[in-house]
């Protein structure tokens, strides 16, 4: 017991203490984006929010092809750019080819004669979008910045009534198409990141 009362412990306990304390400071996390709250600081990423966010603005994506690349596509835009629009004089170019298929998940035996087989309870979105972002380069040839797939599912349930099932598929596929926008935007993000 008298290891305990004399100063070795709380030695190794301060000791402990202050390198966990050392260590737990040195340990910064970077914001890949947002808005910049501390520019005023000595931080090394505090002008690279600046210029990350006027890269991601420069990025002209291609027309869709469906309605469901339009939902991407404007959902992308307004993410690049913060809500303002297309921007004036890109710099980058993405083509983006998105698209999506519906399966049925669950059939479920309801009992009436009408269907036999049973009817789907539920259903799944299934999206996903091949993209090329290129930059100018040497003598008017573009150059490959980023080539990626990236894919996303919603689930949906299938109501008996056919308006609300119809209205229940539409809704997972704008949903999917959201959440396929946001994955490419991360993705470019990280991209754009990297390069500075």
């Amino acid at each position: 017991m008298s290891f305990f009362k004399n100063g070795k412990i709380r030695g190794m306990t301060a000791l402990s203490l202050s390198l966990g304390l050392t260590l737990a400071a040195g340990c910064t996390v970077k914001p890949l984006y947002g808005d910049n709250a501390m520019s005023s600081s000595n931080f090394a990423g505090a002008e690279n929010n600046a210029g990350l966010r006027a890269q991601l603005a420069s990025i002209a994506i291609d027309e869709p092809r469906d309605r469901f690349s339009q939902i991407v596509r404007n959902r992308l835009i307004y993410l690049l750019a913060g809500g303002a629009g297309e921007p004036a004089s890109p710099r980058y170019k993405l083509s983006l080819n998105a698209g999506y298929i519906v399966q049925q998940a669950v059939r479920v035996n309801i009992g009436d004669n009408t269907e036999r087989e049973g009817r789907a309870s539920s259903g799944t979105v299934i999206a996903s979008a091949d993209y090329v972002l290129r930059e100018p380069g040497d003598k008017g040839k573009e150059v490959i910045v980023q080539r990626r797939k990236r894919s996303v599912t919603s689930s949906f349930d299938r109501p008996r009534q056919e308006y609300a099932n119809l209205q229940a598929e539409e809704d997972a596929k704008k949903r999917a198409a959201q959440e396929l926008a946001e994955s490419i935007y991360l993705s470019l993000a990280q991209t754009m990141a990297s390069k500075q």
